[in-house]
């Protein structure tokens, strides 16, 4: 039995939080409103745009809900995310990871073909010729950034000037429209201290504008500079190089990122909005209790977590 068959006749009645079974996903709306209405307005106030990240979420409605806030779109970690998001409705989604498997790329070439201001990222002048290939065959064009190596090694990249050799390659190719750069520092994201972080970032950005600086120089200046995060959004505002900003877990605010220092002040921007109800099954030894929700309900990789009542 799965969670609407479970829980549609709980909808709408008064106190029915209380009946549903558990262990259960509770999203408190108001707090997810509002940290939405935060986010957008911040980055509006600096003239940047928001294109959020939906790998948090994976949610339609929530995309929806940003979208209607402001967003310019959503973000995208996978083919499949993008397929059910624009299927879904949402327009103007960027595909944060390289495509690369044949089978892939031809989902995309049928994606760029229905969806409406699709983007990818790409980091290799190859998967460039093969993705160009495929959107030929397919009758369709799509727009390109640049997935930039901010020293993780994992995708991007990894220099200037291999920066500048992937910008020709789109260049040449007649069904690619080359966007910009995407520039995420996933290290820094979960730095708590707020200077050590704020260090680490400028010492990063340094970076990203000698990568800018050689496409400019190549007259490929970019024209999207997309990235951030959650955890470095206020930075990355401050430091203005972005044009628009891929923050995600802001919506729900983990363990992880309340431990954070996001804004200097000490004081958490967004509100935890996101929680696992459970319910207690024995309280037969003295100080304490036994749970219905284990390791299979609660993530253990960000540490314990917290008990609220």
């Amino acid at each position: 039995m799965d969670d609407l068959e479970l829980h549609s006749r709980l909808v709408g009645q008064q106190g029915s939080r209380a009946a549903l079974n558990t262990p259960v996903l509770v999203l408190d709306l108001d707090m997810l409103d509002r940290n939405i209405a935060r986010m957008a307005a911040l980055a509006a106030s600096r003239g940047v745009a928001l294109r959020p990240h939906a790998k948090t979420h994976k949610s339609v409605d929530i995309g929806k809900r940003q979208i209607a806030a402001g967003a310019a779109g959503l973000c995208c970690a996978k083919i499949g995310e993008a397929e059910v998001m624009a299927d879904g409705g949402i327009a103007g989604i960027l595909i944060t990871s390289p495509i690369t498997a044949p089978a892939a790329i031809e989902r995309l070439a049928a994606l760029a073909a229905r969806a409406g201001g699709l983007m990818a990222a790409v980091d290799n002048p190859a998967i460039i010729a093969n993705i160009q290939r495929a959107l030929e065959a397919a009758g369709a064009r799509l727009d390109v950034v640049i997935d930039v190596d901010p020293g993780i090694r994992r995708t991007g990249v990894p220099s200037p000037e291999a920066a500048v050799a992937a910008a020709r390659a789109i260049a040449e190719a007649p069904n690619l429209t080359y966007r910009g750069v995407q520039y995420y520092c996933g290290l820094q994201q979960h730095i708590e201290d707020f200077a050590e972080r704020r260090a680490a970032i400028v010492e990063r950005t340094d970076y990203l504008t000698q990568v800018i600086a050689a496409l400019t120089d190549a007259g490929l200046a970019p024209g999207i500079v997309t990235g951030s995060g959650t955890g470095t959004h206020h930075i990355d505002l401050e430091l203005g190089v972005f044009t628009e900003l891929q923050t995600g877990s802001y919506v729900f605010m983990d363990k992880q990122y309340l431990d954070c220092d996001l804004t200097g002040t000490g004081e958490p921007p967004f509100e935890t909005s996101l929680a696992v109800d459970a319910r207690v099954v024995s309280a037969n030894s003295p100080g304490l209790v036994t749970i219905d929700a284990g390791f299979k309900s609660l993530s253990t990789d960000g540490g314990v977590a917290q008990v609220r009542r």
